[in-house]
């Protein structure tokens, strides 16, 4: 049996029928500094709650799978050192070792189907690195795409990968990516890529649809929701391009592979833009969290609907 646990919110919210919206922990421990990280995090659960749904952050503590973390459990997550980035690969070995890691986009669509929660907002999936012709340094998050049930909402995929790698690998996998209420996917940090959307929609209620209808037709795996950050909190491609060109080379020159080069890129990114990295990527997550628990409402009216 899987030693999981649900907190209270989340419990309730499975009793009483209500929409979930699963969240990942990496964001916490991986992505910003303490205490931004947790006050980040509230933020996002708090804006799951104001749109309708209940947030379910997820993370393996103590060798317990958690859906749903209380403010003791977010605020000690938040300053813990040495938590491991969990993705499909380690994280059965973490729990069954009772050690504490913290779940990647890949972990978290794979403790959110377990759970039986269908929607899940990030920032932005991981994808193929640049150079993985020479490296083969493809991010896992790709084929759990592929593979697991979950609608996942993200402002496309993190800018310093090749994103045209990215989503021809996507394309390979026949995995939905739905462009939402533009015909371009976005690039994270900035509105466009220059990539055409295979697919556009604009509304939560469409999304919600294509997720069941998938469903309806036993066809496996889940949907990349495309979600244009704000234009308030753009970062313009012409602008963060050069800086993240920059910050590839210094992580080549250190020596810097596999799950350590996200952080430190995103390190130095929010040093050489003075915190503006950081500022934009706090609202595209909100954003996401937004437009996830709409279809996560959405999807609860369907269900219902065809229940009758």
């Amino acid at each position: 049996m899987i030693p999981m646990s649900f907190s209270i919110e989340v419990a309730e919210a499975m009793k009483s029928g209500q929409p979930l919206v699963a969240l990942e922990s990496t964001i916490i421990t991986h992505g910003m500094p303490f205490p931004q990280n947790v006050e980040t995090a509230r933020l996002v659960e708090a804006e799951v709650r104001a749109n309708g749904a209940v947030p379910a952050t997820i993370a393996v503590l103590d060798g317990t799978l958690h859906i749903g973390l209380d403010a003791a459990q977010l605020d000690s997550l938040g300053q813990a050192h040495n938590v491991a980035k969990l993705s499909r690969a380690d994280i059965a070995a973490c729990i069954a070792t009772g050690g504490t890691g913290a779940t990647t986009v890949a972990a978290t669509m794979i403790a959110a189907e377990l759970a039986g929660i269908s929607v899940f907002a990030t920032g932005g999936i991981g994808g193929v690195h640049r150079g993985a012709e020479t490296t083969f340094d493809v991010s896992a998050d790709l084929h759990e795409l592929a593979q697991t049930a979950v609608t996942v909402v993200a402002a496309g995929a993190k800018a310093i990968l090749d994103l045209p790698k990215t989503f021809e690998v996507l394309e390979t996998l026949g995995v939905p990516v739905i462009a939402y209420g533009q015909d371009e996917i976005p690039a994270f940090w900035s509105r466009q890529s220059g990539i055409p959307a295979p697919l556009r929609m604009d509304s939560a209620d469409s999304i919600a649809k294509a997720h069941q209808m998938r469903g309806l037709m036993d066809l496996p795996g889940g949907q990349l929701v495309c979600n244009p950050i704000p234009v308030e909190a753009e970062i313009a491609a012409e602008e963060i391009t050069p800086v993240i060109e920059a910050a590839l080379k210094e992580a080549d020159a250190q020596g810097i592979a596999a799950k350590a080069v996200t952080p430190f890129l995103l390190d130095r990114m929010f040093a050489m833009t003075e915190g503006r990295s950081l500022t934009a990527n706090i609202a595209l997550v909100l954003n996401n969290a937004r437009l996830a628990s709409e279809i996560a409402v959405a999807l609860h009216n369907l269900s219902h609907k065809s229940a009758k």
